[in-house]
């Protein structure tokens, strides 16, 4: 996991933070041992803004990858910031509940899993006629 803090700390650098100051670093690691990284990226609107964990999992997919272990997210501030609520249901359309994020505060590492921070996932299966993928 030390290495994925590691690549999360250094998408930080890359953050475009203009408005809020604040800097998130990801990086998720697939199935298959390949790290993508991510950091946030705003806009003056804010609602167009992008979160470091949506970057990293965009770029990913954009390469064709569909399947991931774990993610360690790490902020500027070190204060154990874990992805918000849109993050979290992105994750959860490719990971499953044990899905495994690891978040750096300055007293260390806590790690949760996906299904404990999201416990009942909009999927597929709720909506009409769309079959699991």
């Amino acid at each position: 996991m030390q290495q994925l803090l590691e690549a999360a700390r250094n998408a930080l650098g890359n953050a475009h933070i203009p408005y809020s100051g604040y800097a998130v670093g990801a990086a998720l690691e697939t199935s298959e041992g390949a790290v993508y990284t991510g950091c946030n990226v705003e806009v003056a609107n804010y609602s167009n803004s992008l979160h470091a964990e949506e970057v990293a999992l965009g770029t990913a997919v954009a390469d064709g990858r569909r399947r991931f272990d774990r993610l360690a997210v790490v902020s500027g501030e070190r204060d154990g910031v874990t992805p918000c609520g849109m993050c979290r249901q992105s994750l959860a359309e490719f990971c499953p509940p044990e899905f495994e994020i690891a978040c750096e505060s300055h007293d260390g590492v806590e790690t949760y899993e996906l299904g404990e921070l999201l416990p009942e996932p909009i999927a597929a299966a709720h909506l009409d006629g769309v079959a699991e993928q």
